[in-house]
């Protein structure tokens, strides 16, 4: 092959020059290296190399395919990007593809002052996920013929009031017991020292919400009632029960409820200028475990948190696991590892169906969707924030564990984006995430807008208009998928912005738009206002505002819980 037109004439006359002068063998050796430099000038040139003559042995999409990015970005960038957004000064990220867990990553720091690295063997409060743990257990001993789900709370619990004799365990899971939430009541902190007696005290007096069974609102205190069921029929500690059956069972070494944190050995490192010394003579510091400190956002500026309670939100939000072992026990939940029966499985990973006929897509903390296979749980507690979605379908099996140390922020797109890196935008948005904001809701299109429409307007924003493009496409004899745009704004807001920038008056008012694509998934979209703000070089607060607005909007039109 004749490279020769890719030097330098300079180049080529030296090696005339050679190829005349030296035997054969060393000419073949010269022109061995040249071969490989000349390799090297094109694969710097364009960027790789041909991986054609490999297509037919390698994975070119989906499970194995090493392009894991979407949309043009890396999940290290998408991560990158959205800490940098969101504030957040620590995360830890563990994916899986079932059965394997091929990624688990951490990114920042876990302390802000000591300056710990957020690792694979970080572990953080978990929150809201616990009701998991707490859901396999009450269906373990219906398994083993200690409890019904049908049976009535009373048959397990005497010192209960009146109105709440009648609610059934299945009503607990499902957060329909009307029962109201402790962490709502005046004077309740998450870092002081309650007895689930003094919890119960709280709201025993507090009427129900609705009459049990016909409606969800999620209450800690429904699992808090489950975790003395528990412990009632187990003949244990709610936590011992868990522990044997789950984390033990399951040889998770890095998860812990919070009352054990002590026994989490830790180097004190403040006595030596925040640098880890121990690792040098005590193999157990190597890699070692430790737990974050968590933070919130207060006027700008990242605020540490008192410390959790360890016993404090039980069987809710009470247990610390890296990442890693919350994918290792996302992966046994797929079959007959923890639960046996498929029926028993199907009962709290399913929606809700309620006595009166209403199915709600939510159930023991979890939360479904229109995409085949999907659910999630997520939330916080104070200082952190935590996330697990899980792509059942067998064509999927694609799940995503965020655990980060601040307070407040929803994982829910950042985990969508990147599981759909992995398996080349089949779990995408179908939009372009790069300059839309886009959140599946657990909602029909008019449901969502209704839901979108009531809060907007709790807000006192006035809504100016509510378009609906499959009507209207219905009209001229078209189809048209659901899609529905709802327009709205702060004329005080919009003024302000246009006061500055007048050409930024065609972005307003603000619009969303409900639709619902081919498979049947129900998306809210709205324009990332950093994007906004960069098109009009608009550097002004009042943008930041808005985006942590629609945001919330969103999420509290979207979520049932």
């Amino acid at each position: 092959m004749n490279y020769s037109h890719l030097f330098p004439e300079c180049f080529r006359l030296s090696l005339n020059k050679i190829n005349q002068r030296k035997p054969n063998s060393m000419r073949k050796s010269l022109f061995l290296f040249v071969e490989l430099l000349i390799s090297g000038t094109i694969l710097a040139q364009t960027g790789k190399m041909d991986m054609k003559k490999y297509e037919n042995q390698l994975p070119q999409q989906g499970r194995g395919n090493v392009q894991v990015a979407y949309q043009g970005k890396s999940i290290d960038q998408m991560i990158y990007e959205f800490m940098e957004e969101q504030g957040i000064p620590g995360m830890t990220l563990a994916i899986v593809q079932a059965p394997y867990i091929p990624r688990v990553v951490g990114y920042g720091i876990t302390d802000i002052e000591k300056g710990n690295l957020a690792s694979p063997k970080t572990i953080w409060p978990i929150g809201p996920i616990s009701q998991g743990f707490t859901a396999v257990a009450v269906m373990q001993l219906y398994e083993k013929g200690k409890l019904n789900p049908d049976d009535k709370i009373s048959k397990y619990l005497k010192d209960i009031p009146e109105n709440w004799k009648d609610i059934t365990v299945l009503q607990l899971m499902q957060h329909s017991s009307g029962i109201a939430d402790y962490r709502k009541q005046s004077g309740f902190t998450a870092s002081k020292d309650y007895t689930p007696a003094e919890l119960i005290a709280m709201v025993e007096s507090a009427p129900l919400a609705f009459t049990p069974g016909t409606e969800v609102k999620q209450s800690a205190t429904n699992f808090l009632l489950l975790t003395s069921i528990i412990e009632k029929v187990a003949k244990m500690p709610y936590h011992e029960f868990v522990k044997k059956n789950q984390i033990d069972y399951l040889g998770m070494k890095e998860t812990y409820f919070g009352e054990d944190l002590s026994k989490v050995k830790q180097e004190n490192i403040g006595a030596s200028r925040n640098l880890h010394q121990a690792f040098k003579h005590d193999k157990d510091y190597i890699d070692p475990l430790e737990t974050p400190t968590g933070y919130r956002d207060k006027e700008g500026k990242l605020e540490k948190v008192a410390p959790l309670n360890g016993a404090t939100m039980k069987g809710f939000s009470d247990l610390w696991a890296s990442a890693e072992d919350v994918s290792h026990w996302d992966i046994a939940l797929a079959g007959s590892i923890l639960i046996a029966k498929p029926e028993n499985r199907a009962l709290i990973y399913e929606p809700t169906k309620l006595a009166n006929g209403k199915t709600v897509p939510a159930m023991a903390g979890w939360q479904f969707y229109h995409h085949k296979g999907l659910m999630d749980i997520k939330g916080n507690v104070p200082g952190y924030s935590a996330f697990l979605s899980r792509f059942t379908d067998p064509s999927e099996l694609v799940c995503v564990t965020l655990l980060a140390n601040k307070e407040g922020v929803d994982l829910t797109n950042l985990a969508r984006r990147i599981a759909a890196a992995f398996d080349n935008g089949k779990m995408g948005t179908g939009a372009n995430d790069n300059i839309l904001y886009t959140y599946e809701s657990q909602f029909s299109v008019p449901e969502t807008m209704a839901k979108l429409n009531q809060n907007i307007k709790a807000m006192g924003i006035p809504v100016f208009a509510i378009f609906d493009h499959g009507k209207n496409a219905a009209e001229v004899g078209l189809e048209l998928r659901p899609n529905q745009v709802i327009v709205f704004g702060s004329p005080k807001v919009g003024t302000k912005l246009m006061q500055d920038n007048p050409s930024i008056s065609i972005e307003l008012p603000l619009k969303i738009s409900v639709w619902e694509d081919k498979n049947g998934s129900v998306w809210v979209t709205f324009p990332q206002m950093e994007q906004m703000a960069l098109n009009y070089n608009m550097d002004s607060p009042i943008i930041e505002k808005m985006q942590d607005l629609l945001e919330n909007l969103v999420a509290q039109s979207t979520n049932v819980y």
